[in-house]
């Protein structure tokens, strides 16, 4: 009766770790994007504003996320990369204009880890 015990709490441990993984990793976004359809969904929203994060600690400017204008993303290697084409406002100065810039930034979600790779002004 002792080895069914031990087989039954192996397996149940095996199971909640498998269970558990699957959790973590729909948590990453498996597909890359939850709402392919929409342009501005969260997470598009939260890879600029990383993207626009970065630049305002290198600069001497004070970007702010505006929208989304249009997106792509692809994997790579672990991750995925996704470019975006965004539109940003300069705070630093007093009558800034609405400026389009595009982004890089390669994500591996499942290791917490981010990476801005370009980030450009195009007008």
């Amino acid at each position: 009766m002792r080895p069914n015990c031990l087989f039954l709490a192996l397996f149940l441990f095996a199971f909640l770790l498998a269970v558990g993984a699957v959790s973590i990793h729909h948590s990453c976004h498996p597909s890359g994007d939850p709402q392919p359809d929409k342009i501005n969904n969260p997470v598009m929203k939260d890879i600029a504003e990383f993207a626009i994060s970065e630049i305002n600690k290198q600069s001497q400017k004070k970007l702010v996320f505006q929208k989304v204008v249009s997106r792509r993303h692809r994997k790579h290697l672990e991750g995925r990369i996704y470019r975006l084409f965004i539109e940003v406002r300069d705070e630093s100065l007093p009558t800034s204009p609405i400026m389009n810039y595009k982004v890089y930034v390669y994500e591996i979600c499942w290791k917490n880890f981010r990476k801005l790779k370009f980030f450009y002004q195009i007008n």
